[in-house]
């Protein structure tokens, strides 16, 4: 089977990372850019203003 080429990632807004709102991105696994945190500025709906979003870690799923 072949490797994934990207994981997603949860976004969450730098100053409130307990946040409701977050965005989901796709980030590479392999190279440079895999080791590097991602950061997006991005719309905040409850703030109504563009915003830095950084990734953290998916919270684990329960089956």
């Amino acid at each position: 089977m072949a490797k994934k080429s990207s994981v997603k990632v949860r976004l969450v807004p730098e100053d409130k990372p307990n946040s409701k709102h977050y965005y989901y991105a796709y980030k590479p696994t392999a190279g440079e850019k895999a080791k590097e945190k991602l950061k997006l500025k991005k719309y905040n709906p409850a703030t109504r203003k563009h915003e830095w979003f950084v990734e953290k870690k998916l919270p684990p799923h329960s089956k």
